[in-house]
């Protein structure tokens, strides 16, 4: 402890077995149980105020746009008209954030089971979310259930699926939220023309067969167009993963559009001068960043045959942060 942390309060993350994140913390802004979670509003030195759930990063100020942008803009990009949108999970508030970038969409409903966590990020985490959280915002509806649920109870389809859930973790609420049936599901809720789009976990060439391939593979059991992306957020310790999937040719093509392409579909689609500001990561370039996956990462892709069941999910057992004294 002394050889790693010499003053301060630091938090050591723990990412998976034998490898930990170290950051440190300036604050404690809010601590507590929610009826699913242990929630906690950090001020850290380096990342600024960041939201964590059971000791895990879940969103930091200085680079959750990365996370955000990559997960939302690829597909409503894709998508020739976006105007129903569908959030599972977003707690925080900046998947809807990006989301209601998009001149085009009329309703967007985004639904997390825990109301505790929101309503903390409502309050805490206004840079994040921008208003987006507001009693009264325009366009929006939130719900407070399962993501599945929510689905099933109210009739209609959608343009765009966003999953921005927890990890399935073991145990944990979402697990069945990443297996073949939901996806098959989820596809009976699309529009002809609809994008759904999954975070996919840790896509690091150590880790990225623990959820992100096997997620893949999954999707490709159900969609006839998926692919796989993904990109480096410092706070996550990770490359991290997503998947994204068309039930038609037109829509995928997008995924393989060059730069100047995506960037004239984006001056088309995005307002970048409301409250919920400009982009800040994602254009052209960077969706060909993106997309360009390693060859070690492509081959796993290749590879992976392993299909997620309600009977026979993917899991894994997550750490939990320890927060850490050093001397004073």
């Amino acid at each position: 402890k002394d050889a790693m942390c010499t003053e301060g309060k630091w938090i050591l993350e723990n990412l998976e077995e034998g490898l930990f994140h170290q950051f440190k913390f300036n604050k404690v802004l809010f601590t507590g149980e929610s009826p699913y979670q242990t929630v906690e509003v950090l001020d850290t030195q380096t990342f600024g105020r960041c939201l964590m759930l059971d000791g895990l990063m879940q969103s930091a100020e200085i680079d959750e746009m990365i996370y955000h942008e990559c997960l939302v803009h690829p597909a409503m990009v894709a998508h020739p008209n976006p105007k129903r949108v569908y959030i599972g999970g977003g707690g925080e508030g900046a998947t809807l954030r990006e989301v209601l970038k998009h001149k085009s969409v009329e309703h967007v409903v985004m639904c997390d089971l825990d109301e505790k966590v929101v309503k903390l990020c409502q309050e805490h985490l206004r840079p994040h979310h921008k208003g987006a959280l507001d009693p009264g915002c325009p366009r929006v509806e939130l719900a407070f259930d399962d993501a599945k649920k929510y689905l099933e109870d109210h009739e209609g389809t959608w343009d765009v699926i966003i999953l921005d859930l927890p990890d399935p973790v073991e145990c944990g609420p979402a697990f069945t939220l990443y297996t073949q049936e939901f996806y098959a599901f989820c596809m009976s809720k699309l529009n002809p023309d609809g994008v759904l789009v999954t975070q996919s976990g840790p896509m690091s060439v150590h880790s990225h067969n623990v959820v992100f391939t096997p997620i893949n593979s999954t999707l490709r059991s159900v969609f006839p167009h998926v692919t796989a992306y993904g990109s480096y957020v410092p706070s996550f310790g990770h490359e991290w993963g997503y998947n994204i999937a068309t039930k038609r040719p037109e829509e995928f093509a997008s995924f393989s559009a060059t730069p100047a392409e995506i960037d004239a579909k984006v001056e088309a689609k995005i307002d970048q001068t409301t409250q919920f500001g400009p982009l800040l990561f994602f254009d052209g370039i960077s969706n060909q960043r993106i997309m360009s996956l390693s060859k070690i990462t492509r081959k796993a892709l290749a590879d992976e045959t392993r299909v997620a069941k309600v009977d026979s999910p993917m899991t894994f057992n997550a750490g939990k942060g320890i927060a850490v004294t050093g001397a004073q």
